[in-house]
Parts: structure tokens; sequence; C-alpha cells
């Protein structure tokens, strides 16, 4: 059975014009009949009144259209991206159900902070991508560097399939290398290509980009090598094409078009390139799940007539259909009115309907086979990362990775009436989007709100205010810093209680101190000998020392890191339970943890400023002012560039106080970096 179906995401930097892109691709796919834009607030794939007011894509939209090349109808499965790193939760779990990427550049500014980033995500999944250099028609608009900086920081290898005619206000249509032919856009609508010799003056850098898309083809492809070192072969476009998807779909390198989203140019051979050299679902490996019973690897091949297996990537709650979860399907089928398993839950449910997402409006569809994304309705308690399964051949797969947050701030609502939904949208809230926490602080019994950075909290609180109507107050954001220990000490915590009938006796002697390279998580050693502690106890020990790390000895962070050697102990023959041994090690961590000489640690965020040469000065000592520490300056299209690292704490308000000291001439973007211990004179003043 042959699959038409190709399952793509858009990933790029902040306004490289992903989501403009994405519109035209569903315009010239006819699912739509009137280009919207980002700046009118009136694009498909931008639904939600902040997307709108803020110009930028907030949760990834799902959108199925379709594409005809040669005579084949292709289905195509489009997710558009956030592109700002505080919704990295979104970029995570929609490459996870991904099969290829577009990645997106501004042809002026090249490749940013987050394009990086998302960028090496999609490498950690393995899955293809095609470039496409946009925005050809903008001043300093430069296709040859940007992909010199493809190879140099993203470390791929791009092969250009077009070179540009002209750039910025002259930039005209695209040379098509495979082809040998010059394509313009003549109307406004970019739907008629005019297809023409290569112009005199562009024919020598055509022959030499040719020629470099051979020999790195060459270099990938065995069976096109092979041609390619026979002077007799003549070779065909076919022969490029074919070896252009072996190295496609190999990751190996990636190919590189380019145009003007915005002018309607260069468009549809991107879409070509899409449904010739990405992956089918069909054309992947056989899917790793695991057996939820005996912990056993289970092989699924990705086709319908496979048991059912998929993995619920969001859950979006609607207003007008409630519940739905969004569904990427690896093998097998389903029907309306078919019971599946939630393997996390072990509960089977009916599925009451299957919708195709075409952004805002959905289309009920019969069946789904492998390899669609669909939405479901009538599934309850299911969350993100949720795998389901044919009930008679539970399967799971792998869950979707979540960032921990590194920021959080106190909310309540503003009046007294809106106390009891309150808590039922926040609940909600959580549901659809797994990186928000919401918990109470025991000490002062506020609700603590945390999140992936300022802007993440900011957007999470207007959808309160917006979509559910409750005005909120909030707190000051505060930093969600850990805790590590940096001494080793040893310690014997015995508990002995006698209240008539059973007693309760556990009694461990354990060293306790940082892990080597402070590596996150508890490293346990048991190093008991000859039974004193029943080896059915182990556990509990090791459960209470993991359990106590939530709340560190200096000022109740968690603990980032720590070892445990369980030395020695005892235990009683009718006094001693597992939840002795259990209470014993969180009592003896909360007794030793202190004397271990625990510091605090801060999230340190990895800082790229934009801006005019005449600020440079202003910008690096308000750096230095926030205990950053600058690692590089460059210069690109005339603007300098500051890359620095930045205590989280000292970010706050950073953008606006930016806006203020260069009269809004730069930008900055921000991702976490790492953890940093926090120097003592800032510490003191945190701990009391």
């Amino acid at each position: 059975m042959k699959y038409n179906t190709r399952n793509i995401g858009i990933i790029a930097h902040v306004d490289a014009g992903k989501t403009t892109l994405s519109e035209r691709l569903l315009y010239y796919t006819g699912l739509i009949h009137k280009i919207g834009n980002v700046d009118d607030g009136n694009t498909t794939m931008d639904k939600d009144i902040q997307e709108k007011n803020r110009g930028i894509t907030i949760s990834s939209a799902a959108v199925s259209t379709q594409w005809k090349k040669d005579g084949t109808a292709y289905n195509i499965n489009i997710i558009d991206t956030p592109g700002h790193i505080d919704f990295a939760v979104e970029v995570e779990r929609s490459l996870r159900v991904l099969d290829s990427v577009v990645a997106v550049f501004c042809a002026s500014s090249g490749v940013q902070p987050q394009t990086e980033n998302v960028w090496f995500q999609a490498e950690k999944h393995g899955i293809s991508k095609i470039c496409f250099i946009n925005k050809m028609d903008r001043i300093g608009a430069d296709f040859f560097a940007v992909l010199k900086e493809i190879e140099t920081k993203l470390h791929a290898v791009p092969m250009a399939l077009q070179i540009p005619i002209g750039a910025e206000a002259q930039f005209e249509g695209v040379i098509d290398l495979i082809r040998q032919k010059a394509l313009y856009w003549t109307d406004e609508t970019g739907e008629t290509i005019i297809e023409k010799e290569i112009p005199d003056d562009q024919k020598a850098d055509a022959e030499e980009y040719r020629m470099k898309l051979m020999e790195t083809l060459a270099e990938y492809d065995e069976t096109f090598f092979e041609i390619f070192l026979d002077p007799e072969n003549s070779i065909t476009e076919e022969m490029i094409t074919e070896a252009l998807r072996k190295v496609c779909r190999s990751g190996a390198a990636v190919p590189v078009l380019c145009g003007s989203a915005f002018k309607n140019k260069g468009v549809q051979p991107l879409l070509d390139a899409v449904v010739t050299y990405f992956p089918a679902p069909d054309h992947l490996p056989a899917i790793q799940g695991k057996d939820p019973e005996t912990e056993e690897s289970v092989e699924l091949i990705r086709d319908e007539t496979e048991s059912f297996s998929g993995l619920v990537f969001k859950v979006v709650i609607d207003k007008h259909m409630g519940r739905l979860a969004m569904l990427r399907l690896y093998s097998g089928k389903i029907k309306s009115g078919d019971t599946v398993l939630n393997v996390r839950t072990g509960e089977s449910f009916r599925i009451s309907r299957i919708l195709q997402m075409q952004s805002d409006k959905t289309l009920a569809i019969e069946e789904a086979k492998a390899g669609d994304i669909v939405a479901l309705t009538g599934i309850k308690d299911s969350k993100t990362g949720d795998s389901l399964s044919a009930v008679e051949k539970p399967v799971l797969l792998e869950a979707i990775t979540i960032p921990a947050p590194v920021i959080r701030v106190s909310i309540e609502p503003k009046t007294n009436s809106d106390e009891k939904s309150f808590g039922l949208v926040l609940a909600k809230i959580q549901e659809e989007d797994p990186s928000l926490v919401v918990e109470r602080d025991r000490q002062t019994g506020e609700t603590l709100l945390s999140g992936l950075g300022e802007l993440h909290l900011e957007v999470t609180l207007e959808k309160i205010r917006l979509n559910h109507g409750i005005e909120v107050n909030q707190g000051k954001p505060k930093v969600s810093y850990r805790e590590i220990l940096t001494e080793t000490r040893t310690h014997r915590e015995k508990l002995s209680k006698q209240n008539g009938g059973s007693g309760q006796f556990a009694d461990i002697t354990f060293e306790i101190g940082p892990r080597e390279n402070n590596v996150p998580g508890i490293e346990f050693i048991n190093l008991i000998k000859g039974g004193v502690i029943p080896g059915e106890f182990i556990p509990s020990v090791e459960k209470g020392f993991k359990d106590a790390m939530e709340n560190g000895p200096l000022k109740g962070y968690p603990l980032e890191s720590m070892k445990i050697r369980l030395l020695d102990g005892s235990f009683h023959a009718q006094d001693s339970s597992a939840f002795d041994f259990e209470n014993a090690a969180r009592d003896g961590f909360r007794a030793a943890a202190l004397s271990c000489s625990p510091k605090l640690l801060e999230p340190v965020m990895q800082v790229e400023i934009q801006s005019i040469e005449e600020y440079t000065g202003a910008v690096t000592a308000d750096i230095n002012r926030r205990r950053g520490i600058i690692s590089s300056i460059d210069e690109k299209s005339g603007r300098k560039i500051f890359a620095a690292e930045v205590p989280l704490a000292s970010t706050f308000g950073y953008i606006s106080d930016l806006r203020t000291l260069t009269s809004g001439r730069a930008s900055i973007s921000m991702k976490l970096s790492h953890y940093a211990m926090v120097p003592d004179f800032i510490a003191n003043t945190l701990v009391t």
C-alpha cells in the first residue's frame, strides 16, 4: 500500500516568517481562498486572540491539506510551531510526532539562537529537514551568507537546489539547479510561474552550485557516486532527484530553497520539494515501544494492517467540542466507535468521533490509519505523552520530555466570586500546557504558577483573563532556584517507636554528598551485606531519599543532585516495615543534609542582543550590571550581536529596559543555558 501522506512541521526563530509561509502553503494547496497576513492579524494558523495581537505563534496549529504533483495527490499535515523559547514544549511535542521539518530562515538575519535550539531538537528526533531561506526581498538579504551559516552554526551540510535571481528589492525569482531553468513570479498572487533560460550573468554561478550539489550527493550516496565518476554517464534529473531523496531522508545533508513568502515567490517549488524528498510514514523504520507488563521491546510496522498504536501529543479543550486529544497514529487504524486502551491509566474507552483538523475548522472522518494526525473526542483523562493502543496488544511508546519550569509567580483572582472557577481554569490550562506547574506554597498558602519564562507566564495569565474572563492579581516573578550539596558526611538514623501493639523500627547508616560532576538526580549505591537490612526494604530507603530531595536543606528548593551510599543498618523482625525505612531515609536526609555545606543553584540564560553600534557601551554596561558574562560580540549586516550568559534573576523586565536604553533599536532573545552556583554575597540576601 502506498502512503501519499507527509507529516511536516515548520520551525524557525521568532519573526523568520513561519506563519506567513504556512499561510501561503494553505493558499496554494487550495485550503484557503484568501491570503492572510500576520501584520493584519487575519492568518489561519494564528487563531488565538493573543497570537493575533502579538504577531507570534504560541500553540502549534495543526492543519491538513493536499498538494498535487505530476498527477498524484499528496495529503500534507502541517504543524506551525512557535519560535519563542518560552514555548519550547510546544515545539518538542510537535517534533515528537512529525516525520520531517521545513526550517525557515530570514535571509538577512540568518541563523538565530532559537533556530539553533529547534534545529537541534529536530536532530535529536532524527527527522528529515529542508531549509527555506525566506525574506529574500528584505534589506540585507544574502542567500549565500545564510548558506554558510547553516554549515558553520548548525553543523549541517547544505545543498542548494536553487539560487536566487537578485536580492532585496531586486529579488525576481530563482534558478532551479536540477532542471537548469530560471523561474519568475510575475503576478501579485504568485500563482503564475514563468520558466525561462538562465540569465547569462548567472550561468557561471548556476554551473558552480549545480556541481557543488552533485559533489555533495556523490559524497553521501554510493549509487550516485558511481554514476558521477563515470564520464560516459549523462546525469538525468531523475538520478539527481532519487539521490536527493535518499540523502535528505538519511539526514546526511539538507536541501536548501529560497523565496519570499510575503511576496508570494518560491512557495510552489517548496511544496514540490516537500512531497518529493520527505518520507511518507511507511518509509520510516518500525516504531519501537515496550510491553507495559513485561518491559520487553515491541516493534510495530508503520502499516494499517498492524495492531493500533498512537501517541497523544497535545490536549486541547475546545469550548464547543470539549476535550480533544491530538493523536499521531503510528500503526494500525481506528474507526469512530472503536474501543482503545490508554496504556498509562490502564483504562479502555470508546472513541466518539475522529476529526481532521483544518486549523480553526474540523472535519469528521470515519477512520484514521497509520501516519495520520487527527483529533479524538470522548477520551477521558488523557494527557500529553499518553500512549493509546489496541486493547488486546498494549504498547507503551516513548513519552514526551517536558522541560522543568524556571520562573514562578504568585497569583490569585481579583474577586472572591471567581475563587471557585479559578481552580478549574488552572487545572484546564495545565492540561493543555504540561510545562506549566500550579502548586500551593505550604508556608504562605499562596497559589504559585511556574513556567519557562516571563513571556510564557504573561501569555498564560492573559489567556485566563481573555478566554475565561477572570482578572488575576499577580506577585513579582520569582526564580525557581535549586540546591546542591558540596561536602560528604556519614550519618546514622534510627527510628524506634513503641505505641502499643506492633511498633516502628528502622536503622540505617549512610554516606550523603554530591554526585560526580553534579549529574542531576539521585545516585543510590546499596552496600548492605549479609542481609542486615532485608532486600525488600532497600527500594523504600531509596524512595525516602528521592522524595526528600524535593525539599532541600537550605530554603526548601528541590535538590538538583545527590549521592547516597547505604553502608549499614539493622531491622526488627516484628516491628520493621518498608514504610519505616522510607521514613528513616527522609528523617536522615533532613538531619544530615544541612551539614553537607548546601549551596543554591540559579538558572543562567543564554542571551542574544542585537543592537546598533552607538549603543554598544550602554548594552555592555547593562549586561555587566546584571552579573552577565559576555561571550562574544559580532557584527552582521551593520548590527552588533552580543552573546552573553545572564542569571535569570537579573533578566526580569529586561525587554522593556533594553527598549528604553536603546530607544527601541535593539532586540533580545533568551533560552535556558544551565544552572550555576549562586555567589555567596547574593545567596546571603536570599536565604533567611
